[in-house]
């Protein structure tokens, strides 16, 4: 067990590692000058006093090569200094931490719907005897995934606020301004998960151990829930952990539907104004929680199957053959 966990933080450490570098590549080689944009000349260097530029430069780094620029802000990313926008200079850090409750709420909010939703609906279509209504349930998914979440976000909108006048539309007030966003964003990821989820039950369905407890007597319910549900969890478990990346990404759109104050609204004010240290502050970001909550998956695992460890040390015994 010991060796599993430290192989699955060895790779977590990997993942973030990979994404800080990427994320800087990427942003270095993104044409305009942020500098520029934030000494009031936008993306023309001609409109800008070349002294008042070249300090500006010097004060956040981007004079230094390529090279020294990456080893300066890794060695401070790895002292939990992200570095400060430079748009409000305010430190990297605190312009994500004001941003992070609502964002976590929305996204936490949302997988709940997400789980129950695609949980309820997956048991149902595979529970039923009605060949119709099996039907109609599992079509259900499909649409959900299909259906454009700023389309979602804009009906709900019309439909629940403007029309019925029963939920704010846009906003960060209470717990009422929370449903719309939350409902937006879990539609498409309860959908993926219900397709995942029925498709496993239906194959646990079919296994030998689920024959043998009906030859036993055990109830429908009972076969259902315990026997078949636990072993089909495991493909679902691991969909979860990708979702969150889903749900982080797709708060980006959802905070501008609902002029919500969130990671995502801040994350499209960065890349508006050229910010990039804000910007790749919200990958590191967004890429450690992605890993720590595949980490908590990886981790959960061998409690619903244990020959997931036996399977690890059998293959590391091999290797040492």
């Amino acid at each position: 067990m010991r060796r599993y966990v430290i192989g699955r933080l060895g790779q977590a450490v990997l993942v973030l590692w990979a994404a800080y570098t990427l994320s800087f590549l990427v942003l270095d080689f993104l044409p305009g000058d942020p500098v520029s944009a934030m000494a009031g000349g936008g993306l023309d260097q001609a409109s800008v006093d070349p002294a008042q530029l070249e300090a500006l430069k010097r004060e956040y780094g981007f004079d230094k090569p390529v090279l020294v620029q990456y080893a300066d802000y890794l060695g401070r990313a790895l002292r939990g200094d992200l570095g400060n926008s430079v748009a409000t200079g305010q430190p990297v850090t605190t312009t994500i931490g004001d941003a992070l409750p609502q964002t976590l709420a929305l996204t936490g909010a949302a997988l709940l719907l997400a789980v129950v939703f695609g949980t309820g609906l997956a048991l149902a279509a595979t529970y039923t005897s009605t060949r119709t209504l099996r039907q109609l349930l599992l079509s259900l998914p499909a649409l959900g995934v299909s259906l454009p979440t700023f389309w979602v976000g804009l009906m709900l909108v019309q439909l629940f606020s403007f029309r019925f006048h029963l939920l704010p539309a846009f906003g960060n007030d209470g717990l009422g301004s929370l449903i719309l966003p939350a409902v937006t964003l879990a539609v498409p990821t309860g959908a993926l998960l219900a397709q995942v989820l029925a498709k496993s039950l239906f194959t646990a369905l079919d296994e030998p151990y689920v024959q043998t407890a009906r030859a036993k007597g055990v109830g429908r319910v009972r076969v259902h829930l315990r026997h078949a549900l636990r072993n089909a969890a495991l493909p679902a478990l691991t969909i979860v952990g990708l979702l969150v990346g889903n749900l982080l990404a797709g708060s980006v759109v959802v905070e501008t539907v609902f002029s919500r104050n969130g990671i995502g609204r801040a994350t499209v004010s960065a890349v508006t104004v050229q910010d990039i240290p804000v910007v790749q502050g919200v990958v590191v970001f967004g890429a450690l929680v992605f890993v720590g909550v595949n980490l908590a998956v990886d981790l959960v695992y061998p409690l619903f199957d244990p020959r997931i460890v036996v399977a690890t040390t059998a293959t590391r015994r091999r290797s040492l053959v």
